[in-house]
């Protein structure tokens, strides 16, 4: 149990700006293409105190960490986007659902970097341990952020994505299962249908960190 502690401790600052830089990123691309929803509502920040759900960022994590063998998982407040309001119409929708993932990609990158950067300085000691955990946790996290959120399943990026490339004559058709997402998400987490996602995620992290 303590060393489930230890990792949640790991998990959880790595995971609560892993989930405000996601969410920024799709509140700086609106902004960008026209819509100044977000930032006008303070969401454009790496604050995480304004993307928290207190369901998805802070009960249903530790919910899964009081369950041991779930992994530990969650989800930020989505960021407000007006589409009307968006150059480009739907491929500007579509930009800011790429937003998040590239983001979670993007991160991954810098954690590995800084990750080979703390093993070639080699500096031992207990914090640098911790610190080294924390980066390589950053490297999983956000490679899973990234795969999970390209799931198009509403209310995942994924279906914004696949919103913006559908032919017209699908998008109604799409649209019903909009009210189900949720659900849906909540059974295949239940389930485990997600740890398919473990395959593209390890297999890309072993990539990226230091062998």
């Amino acid at each position: 149990m303590s060393e489930r502690i230890a990792l949640f401790f790991i998990f959880y600052p790595v995971f609560l700006f892993s989930l405000s830089f996601h969410e920024a990123s799709h509140a700086w691309m609106a902004n960008r293409l026209g819509d100044s929803t977000a930032r006008l509502l303070g969401r454009m920040t790496l604050n995480p105190l304004a993307h928290i759900d207190w369901i998805g960022t802070v009960l249903f994590p530790l919910m899964m960490f009081l369950m041991p063998g779930l992994l530990l998982f969650g989800w930020a407040k989505p960021v407000p986007v007006d589409p009307y309001r968006l150059r480009g119409g739907r491929k500007g929708n579509l930009k800011v659902a790429l937003a998040g993932p590239i983001s979670n990609i993007f991160l991954a990158l810098v954690f590995a970097g800084l990750l080979h950067l703390l093993v070639r300085v080699g500096t031992g000691g207990s914090v640098m341990e911790v610190i080294g955990q924390m980066m390589e946790t950053g490297v999983y996290l956000n490679l899973m952020l990234a795969f999970f959120n390209l799931v198009p399943i509403p209310p995942l990026d994924g279906s914004g994505i696949l919103e913006g490339i559908l032919p017209l004559r699908y998008l109604e058709t799409y649209d019903r299962i909009r009210r189900y997402g949720f659900m849906i998400l909540l059974v295949g987490l239940y389930l485990g249908a997600f740890r398919l996602l473990s395959i593209p995620v390890y297999s890309l992290a072993g990539f990226l960190l230091p062998k």
